[in-house]
Parts: structure tokens; C-alpha cells; sequence
């Protein structure tokens, strides 16, 4: 049956949906304040990270993060202006750290994962942009025993759940990335890490295919969402109104607003993540690395040499503070002393987060005609073929392959 559906959203998540309800047979259009491929999608490590089961919210950040929250340079900051506004959110986040909530939260992310994964590779060969798809691993990297230990749970539970690694020393490191500081005395590698040639090209490629498809792609911005009869009225922010069938709310850090003229009260929050990308020889990378401890990544892309993340809980009006893109690019000179800075370019981007780490995907309380799929923090990439398979299913009336339940706008 074809349906007139408008995505609001056009990164990554937005765009994979569009393609697949396309190709279902639905007439869509996406809808975006600044078109395809300009907030956080544009701007990250490019990872496919699958074997990233364990949710943000843990016992073990709740360890790290008083220590963390001391530097305000570290990986993970709160700016002084906007700490009364994320105390609810942050108390929310404590509450996701409790044991019981963290083994249900695993469980979903990782169907979640095992979905996106099955589903990318068809996704990327029917979207032509397969031969951007690398497996190139990913080696996190520990200072000292003790911090390697403590990384051991989360291993064992990606073990039981099949995902392959190998641990190593100092000279294994070596072996896959010459040049680590010998601060590093231990390593994990996971042979089975994917990436991307570069994020923002891949979105920009998705954009091409839906439009070559007969989508179209409008820069507007949705000020108000309402139900009307068997559709959906949206307002745009210069007046105009458009009646359709059916909505996909994929507008990122910018979806609980809409969301929140439906019912949802969605506590999704803002991350604020940097990154500076050097030229290409800039160091000779040959598997993303991830400091784990500093709360950053270095990954070689085929636009550069990409120093980025930690976390900064500061919304989307304060101005940026790119003194934190500075302060990951000093530590990657020490950690990797052969590291080049010259030439580097800096970036911002509004990461949605909600606080158990788990994104929000199914239909709106206010109205059946409306699907959420936001607030998917770092692994928005990641999860988008297996977002863009739920929202399609559930677009055609069948059943999702996994239950969402634990997805739900409603949980909060």
C-alpha cells in the first residue's frame, strides 16, 4: 500500500528510513531545518560500533565520572550556566546505573545491535554505498593493569554474546598500531569493528540514492506537529501547513520538542561532542583507536585523521567551546608522539541522549500516525539500518522483528 510519509530528520537515521519506506513503495519526503548531512551525523568517528552492547549507563561510569566531572576539559563536562537545567536529566541517568535496569537495558541494545548489523550490508548494497563500508577493527587501550581489569566485565559480557576479541600486550599492540606511547601497557582489539570512509559522505551518498529514487528533500523547519483525522498536520516554521498520512519524528537532538506536542515527554538531553580532523598524514593509523579513559577516539578516514569525543552536557544555545577539541588533540600528540597537529579543522555537533542510553523508536502517545526514532547518542550511525527496518515495518503495518518495548517514548 503506498502512503504519503513525511521523515523529519535528514541525517543519517532520517535518510536510511526514507530509503527503506522508498523502497517499500511509499511516497516520502524528508524535511530538514538545514538539509542533508549537517548536524551530528557530518561529524562522527564513523564507526559501526556492534559490539558496543553495554549501555552508557553503568555502575562503571558512575565510578569515573565524579573523577571526570572535575576537569572541565575531560570527558565529560557539564558548563556551570547549565547545570540546574540537566540535573533532572542527570538524576534520571543515576537511576538507569541501578544493576536491574542496566541488565534490561542491555538486553535491548544489544537486539538492537544484532539487527543494525544484519541489516546493513543489504542496506548499503541496495543504497550503493557498500564499497565505503571498512573492517578494519578497533583496539581500545588501557594505562596500566588495574584499568585493565576493570575493563574485564565488559568483555566477558561481549563474549557471551559471541563478539570476538583478543586481549594483548604492549608488543601485540605494536603489531596492529606501531607509535602508541608505552603508557599503554594493554590492549584489546576487536577484529570485527566496522567504520565508514567518511559520515558526512555517506549521508550526502544516501541523500543522492533517495532522490534519484523520486524522493524529495525540502529545507524547512517543523515548528508544530498535531493529528488530523487519519493524518498528521505540520506546521512549518514560515507558516505553511502540510497534511499527510503518516510522520517520522527523526529530527535528533531537536525531536523531544516535537514530540512533546503529541504527549511524549521525552527527557532527551544534548551532548555536545568535538572533534579536529587532520590531514591524512597527519600519522600512519591503521585501526581506530579508542582511549577509552580520556573518552576520546582516533580513526583514519578517507578525509583524515579524525581526533574526537567526550562528552559535554551543555544544550543546544550555549556557544561551543573548542578549547575541549584542543585539549583531545594535546593528549592524541602524547599518546600517539608521531601524531602531526598542523592543518586540523574543528567541529561541534548536538548529540540526542537520553539517560538509559536506549533510543526511542514506535508510535507517538498522541497520535498512530506518527513514529519516533531519535535519540540514539553515539551510535546513531550504528543503529540506523536497523532503525530504518523497524520504523519501515512498522509503516507497513507489520510486526517488528524485536519486541519495543523497552524503545518506547512512553517508558519515562
Amino acid at each position: 500500500m503506498t502512503t504519503q510519509v513525511i521523515v523529519i530528520g535528514a541525517g543519517v537515521i532520517g535518510l536510511s528510513i526514507a530509503l527503506v519506506a522508498q523502497a517499500r513503495g511509499h511516497v516520502v519526503t524528508v524535511l530538514d531545518r538545514e538539509g542533508p548531512a549537517a548536524g551530528a551525523s557530518a561529524g562522527t568517528a564513523g564507526a559501526f560500533a556492534f559490539t558496543d552492547i553495554l549501555p552508557l549507563a553503568s555502575p562503571g561510569i558512575l565510578r569515573k565520572a565524579p573523577k571526570w566531572l572535575l576537569d572541565p576539559l575531560g570527558p565529560l563536562s557539564v558548563p556551570p550556566a547549565y547545570a540546574p537545567r540537566i540535573a533532572p536529566w542527570m538524576f534520571r541517568f543515576w537511576r538507569a546505573c541501578a544493576p536491574a535496569q542496566v541488565r534490561r537495558s542491555t538486553v535491548a541494545q544489544t537486539a538492537l545491535m544484532d539487527l543494525s548489523k544484519s541489516e546493513l550490508e543489504p542496506f548499503m548494497e541496495a543504497a550503493g554505498t557498500l564499497p565505503m563500508l571498512r573492517k578494519e577493527g578497533n583496539l581500545q587501550v588501557y594505562e596500566g593493569a588495574a584499568e585493565f581489569r576493570a575493563s574485564l566485565a565488559g568483555w566477558k559480557a561481549r563474549e557471551e554474546h559471541g563478539i570476538a576479541f583478543r586481549h594483548l600486550d604492549a608488543a601485540g599492540m605494536a603489531e596492529i598500531q606501531p607509535g602508541l606511547s608505552p603508557r599503554f601497557t594493554h590492549g584489546t582489539f576487536t577484529p570485527g569493528w566496522y567504520s565508514i570512509a567518511d559520515p558526512k559522505l555517506y549521508v550526502l551518498a544516501l541523500a543522492e540514492r533517495f532522490l534519484s529514487g523520486g524522493g524529495r528533500i525540502e529545507r524547512a523547519e517543523v515548528a508544530g506537529l498535531r493529528p488530523d483525522g487519519d493524518g498528521v498536520s505540520l506546521r512549518l516554521a514560515d507558516g505553511k501547513e502540510h497534511t499527510v498520512a503518516r510522520v517520522v519524528l527523526a529530527a535528533g537532538a531537536h525531536s523531544h520538542r516535537l514530540a512533546a506536542q503529541l504527549g511524549d515527554r521525552v527527557p532527551l538531553e544534548t551532548e555536545r561532542g568535538y572533534n579536529t580532523t587532520l590531514p591524512l598524514a597527519a600519522f600512519d593509523l591503521r585501526t581506530q583507536i579508542t582511549f577509552g579513559g580520556h573518552g576520546f577516539v582516533v580513526t583514519r578516514l578517507s578525509t583524515g585523521i579524525r581526533v574526537g569525543g567526550a562528552v559535554e552536557l551543555g544544550g543546544l544555545s550555549l556557544p561551543p567551546n573548542f578549547r575541549r577539541a584542543e585539549a583531545m588533540l594535546r593528549k592524541a600528540q602524547a599518546f600517539l608522539p608521531g601524531l602531526r597537529p598542523e592543518g586540523g579543522v574543528q567541529w561541534m555537533g548536538f548529540r540526542p541522549s537520553l539517560p538509559d542510553t536506549l533510543p526511542v523508536i514506535g508510535p507517538s502517545r498522541g497520535s498512530p500516525h506518527v513514529i519516533h526514532a531519535f535519540g540514539h547518542g553515539h551510535l546513531g550511525q550504528t543503529q540506523s539500518a536497523g532503525t530504518a527496518r523497524l520504523v519501515a515495518d512498522l509503516l507497513d503495518g507489520r510486526p517488528p522483528p524485536l519486541d519495543l518495548t523497552p524503545f518506547s517514548a512512553q517508558r519515562f
